[in-house]
């Protein structure tokens, strides 16, 4: 049994007081699909409520009314916490100009609670950057790279946060953030969905992760069972195969569901609606001087 992950206690969240599907940035929306606002609000609720009755906390930050996504709040930013230096943000530079209004309201929430933040890139200049693309796994951040978060963006992570940056391909539409293909689920585990990927990549995050939990393709779009979270020994999930509950139950786990399919419309579930704050550099994170960045070698064309 490995150990508990010793974050994903504290979390931000964004009610949904303007949640709806206004354009299209992703294959999972669709403007004649909208989200029911009263059921999508009961659903949040619920995972709420299930989060701090795990013995977590959630923080809540109002929706912005022009800003129909900011409920997917892991987008809003990478949150740590800094030896010596207190909590962090780095705040998300979003691929899609409809979501770059979000971090103009999520930054100064974040510094009026005694967070710093930073930028990769802003206002569309720069690096983009997108928060649901970065985890801390095995003492580094992995981070996902290609539909939405740029890789330029991770040598200015790394140098920002002081630690080592470890970058996967993501070739998949319909996975186009990391939350929906790998979810830590202890210091060994992780669910993972290597479909999403290159092969190259693919081969890398099997090779990181000691005890792989591996979703099919069609199992992560259908179950979004990657875009779960973990509080203890409980994976709070928005749906779990069958053989992926046995995996889990036999490792110790406890799997909570929670019903989040009026969300789903938007293209997301349970963790793009959480934003965990309370990873710590020097504990999550090894500290590395200066930083550093390691990406897989890209694959040599065939011979025509």
């Amino acid at each position: 049994m490995g150990n508990e992950l010793a974050w994903g206690r504290q979390y931000v969240m964004v009610r949904p007081d303007h949640f709806r599907v206004d354009y299209q940035i992703n294959p999972f929306m669709d403007l004649a699909d909208q989200p029911d606002p009263a059921q999508a609000r009961r659903q949040w609720d619920a995972l709420v409520e299930t989060i701090r009755s795990l013995g977590g906390e959630v923080d809540v930050i109002g929706q912005r009314e022009d800003a129909p996504d900011m409920v997917y709040a892991m987008n809003l930013g990478l949150g740590v916490v800094r030896p010596g230096g207190g909590p962090h943000v780095v705040m998300s530079h979003m691929r899609y100009a409809e979501r770059r209004m979000e971090t103009a309201t999520a930054q100064p929430w974040f510094a009026g609670r005694g967070h710093t933040t930073s930028y990769v890139g802003r206002e569309g200049v720069g690096a983009h950057f997108e928060a649901g693309d970065a985890f801390a796994f095995g003492g580094d951040l992995v981070v996902g790279y290609g539909p939405r978060t740029e890789e330029l963006a991770l040598k200015h992570l790394a140098g920002d946060l002081g630690v080592r940056v470890r970058g996967l391909r993501i070739t998949h539409p319909g996975m186009y953030h990391l939350d929906l293909a790998f979810c830590p689920i202890d210091e060994t585990r992780a669910i993972v969905c290597p479909s999403a990927f290159d092969d190259e990549s693919a081969a890398e995050l099997m090779a990181l992760v000691p005890e792989p939990i591996v979703l099919t393709e069609e199992e992560a779009l259908t179950t979004f069972a990657a875009n779960s979270i973990v509080v203890g020994r409980t994976v709070v999930m928005p749906g779990c195969p069958d053989r992926i509950r046995a995996a889990l139950e036999a490792a110790g786990f406890a799997i909570e569901i929670v019903d989040v399919s009026e969300f789903h419309k938007g293209g997301g579930s349970i963790r793009c609606l959480t934003n965990p704050v309370d990873v710590r550099v020097g504990r999550d994170l090894a500290e590395v001087e200066g930083g550093a960045v390691v990406v897989p070698p890209l694959g040599l064309p065939l011979a025509g």
